[in-house]
């Protein structure tokens, strides 16, 4: 599968959550493509909620989302999010803004509490860098 998401906002999400370590290519692309399925894992299930309620169009509160932030206030972008949540869900679901932004927001919280936790497995391993052994242990330990 190829990875919708662009590494440049991933590697801002590593580095704001990383205090001043350095981030390697190899781990913006590894923590993209597990937001990447995190994505697509929620947007099937959202068209499942959307499914039991009539609808081919799936909402914010179909990803759990009472209150949609302001489009600027997420760094991940829409446009690949919306590609994202296609993925894995049926051609015949279309994706509203709202849904685009809250499923964006929700990642990009992933994205952040995965890149704390590698910053802090690359200080353990006395590492100036983020790399993707980290992200990959992250997941290894929690998930």
């Amino acid at each position: 599968m190829t990875v919708e998401l662009p590494f440049a906002p991933v590697d801002a999400i590593i580095r704001r959550n990383a205090d001043g370590l350095r981030v390697s290519a190899d781990a913006a692309e590894k923590l993209a493509a597990h937001v990447q399925d995190r994505g697509a894992e929620l947007a099937v299930e959202a068209a499942e909620r959307a499914t039991e309620d009539g609808r081919k169009t799936l909402m914010a509160e179909d990803f759990g989302v009472e209150q949609v932030i302001e489009r600027d206030a997420v760094d991940l972008p829409v446009a690949p999010v919306d590609r994202i949540a296609r993925l894995r869900i049926d051609d015949r679901y279309r994706v509203s803004m709202e849904a685009r932004i809250a499923l964006a927001d929700i990642l990009e919280d992933y994205a952040d509490n995965v890149a704390r936790a590698a910053a802090k497995l690359a200080r353990h391993a006395d590492r100036r860098t983020v790399q993707a052994e980290d992200i990959e242990t992250y997941f290894s330990l929690f998930e």
